[in-house]
């Protein structure tokens, strides 16, 4: 489900990542939203999935909408990196 090179932003509400997911389709970026992988910790148990390329892209979209994630991760050889906001 997660990709080597993915990131993986977390929110901690579905209304959060639901509007996250709803702002970032209508400015035609492609993510993907997913359930929350189990090795990483959710309150409302999904995140959003997008390739490490569009990392500008996403964090411009979001932190204009105010949506910032409150964690976000990059996933490589098989383990998720925390990544600075």
């Amino acid at each position: 489900m997660v990709r080597n090179d993915d990131l993986v932003a977390i929110f901690h509400s579905i209304h959060r990542v639901m509007k996250a997911e709803k702002v970032l389709k209508q400015a035609h970026v492609d993510i993907l939203l997913i359930p929350a992988p189990r090795q990483l910790s959710s309150d409302c148990g999904l995140a959003i999935r997008y390739p490490e390329t569009l990392r500008e892209t996403v964090g411009a979209v979001l932190e204009r909408e105010g949506l910032r994630p409150e964690e976000l991760y990059l996933y490589r050889d098989g383990v998720f990196h925390r990544q600075s906001l």
